[in-house]
């Protein structure tokens, strides 16, 4: 299970992340609303946790923006407001659940588990561009009926690529879904990783699927 927690409090945000750590979850630490909304709609997590109370913004507001552009990922708020007026605004906000602290660690455990099912249920089993067709549990890729063998960073750059389709991503934002936030982006490893993907999935096809757009980044899609 990958888990974005978007906490100002960096003792909890860090004794969380290590928590769940200890049970198989990985989690990655936002500290503002800013970050945590390029993060949210930039990477793919199974679950989203939001503080409601953020140095630059509201967690509530956060949950809303993230949901007006079509993000459909469970969202639990997090909160030590526990008044009912604070639960109903963030559930029409279009949070999934609602925690308040001081919260037990196992049951916040329980909630993560309950929301990840909820979004395993809703996602797609494969997608499809072109003549390219993922299986996007089995992750097996073909393209024009050929079977396409790929790398475990090729998978990993390709999903980022399917879960974006048509967005241009910079290098950054790519780098650190594929490997993580300490990997330095202006190293040649993205170019070199594009052009293998580029290679397999495009060489020999048509239309290309993989596009560079210079200075900016890259896009897939038609």
């Amino acid at each position: 299970m990958k888990v974005l927690l978007v906490e100002d409090d960096r003792r909890i945000g860090s004794m969380v992340q290590e928590g769940c750590r200890n049970h198989g979850i990985d989690v990655v630490l936002r500290y503002d609303a800013t970050s945590g909304r390029r993060e949210a709609l930039l990477s793919g997590f199974d679950v989203l946790v939001l503080d409601v109370l953020l140095p630059d913004g509201s967690g509530v507001e956060l949950c809303r923006t993230l949901r007006e552009r079509g993000l459909n990922t469970p969202i639990l708020i997090c909160t030590a407001r526990d008044a009912v007026e604070d639960r109903v605004r963030g559930l029409d906000a279009g949070a999934d659940d609602y925690l308040v602290k001081p919260f037990a660690f196992p049951e916040l455990l329980a909630r993560l588990r309950a929301l990840s099912r909820r979004s395993t249920a809703f996602q797609p089993e494969t997608a499809e561009v072109a003549d390219l067709r993922v299986d996007l549990r089995s992750r097996a890729v073909h393209r024009g009926g050929v079977e396409i063998p790929l790398s475990s960073r090729e998978w990993d750059l390709l999903e980022f690529f399917l879960r974006n389709q048509d967005t241009v991503l910079d290098r950054a934002s790519i780098s650190s879904y594929v490997w993580d936030d300490n990997h330095d982006p202006a190293s040649n490893a993205l170019e070199v990783l594009v052009r293998r993907l580029r290679r397999k999935l495009d060489e020999g096809f048509s239309p290309p699927l993989i596009h560079t757009h210079r200075g900016a980044g890259y896009r897939f899609g038609l």
